[in-house]
């Protein structure tokens, strides 16, 4: 491994880098403006102390921590790989907890997690087609949760005007300071505890079209042309396979 490689690998130099990271999420928010619409279900459930499970695609990860209102618990999922670890520490900055598991390694063990906190009355924070895609489709987790616990899935998204969309799986939002932004978020989506198969996946394409409406609508309102969901894979490879 090459020297530069091996020095970013460290664990001060990782520290030293997410808190870099976490302070240029402080910057671009402090010097911009914001906008937020549909947060009062957001704050209906914050002040009746019910948990619930708020949703938004991997590429709009950067400015959500934003949106959750200080000092209450949340707990994000997060998967194993160093990637995953940089950003556990990045948004420990912003006093979000971790769950580590993805939907391919230790999936079970991860929804495991996710009821346990809700049922001790913290929410949690999911990205549904994380941590590697495809892009913009949900897949099964957070129904899984939703159905255990009875918790409402809240959908939310952001966008601003200057950004760079980088060309990573996930066409990852990069915003720039100095320019204005707004928060999306959408009406709870509830499962049943009972729900059967077909309930189950109606509820998985609820969120998928609630989390790209509503990507859609922020990116046109700061001047866009919306991000497009990956092309639908077959159907052995939906959201509906995967855990």
């Amino acid at each position: 491994m090459p020297l530069a490689r091996r020095l970013l690998a460290s664990g001060p130099a990782e520290r030293a880098l997410c808190w870099l990271a976490h302070l240029y999420v402080r910057l671009v928010h402090l010097t911009s403006r914001w906008e937020t619409r549909g947060r009062e279900a957001m704050e209906g459930l914050w002040e009746s102390r019910t948990p619930f499970i708020i949703a938004f695609w991997h590429g709009r990860l950067m400015m959500m921590p934003y949106i959750w209102r200080r000092g209450v618990p949340v707990h994000a999922l997060i998967s194993h790989h160093r990637d995953g670890r940089l950003l556990s520490r990045t948004i420990a900055h912003f006093g979000y907890a971790t769950i580590a598991g993805s939907s391919s390694k230790g999936a079970l063990g991860a929804v495991r997690a996710m009821a346990d906190r809700i049922e001790a009355g913290e929410s949690v924070a999911i990205t549904p087609d994380g941590p590697r895609g495809p892009r913009m489709r949900a897949a099964l987790g957070v129904v899984k949760v939703a159905g255990l616990t009875g918790a409402p899935i809240l959908p939310a998204s952001y966008s601003i005007r200057r950004r760079r969309v980088l060309r990573s799986w996930d066409r990852f939002l990069l915003a720039l300071p100095f320019s204005r932004g707004v928060y999306l978020v959408g009406r709870p989506i509830r499962v049943a505890r009972d729900a059967d198969e077909a309930a189950v996946e109606a509820a998985r394409r609820a969120v998928e079209a609630a989390l790209n409406a509503l990507t859609a609508e922020a990116d046109r309102r700061c001047g866009h042309a919306p991000v497009e969901p990956a092309p639908l894979p077959a159907a052995a490879e939906t959201g509906a396979a995967r855990p």
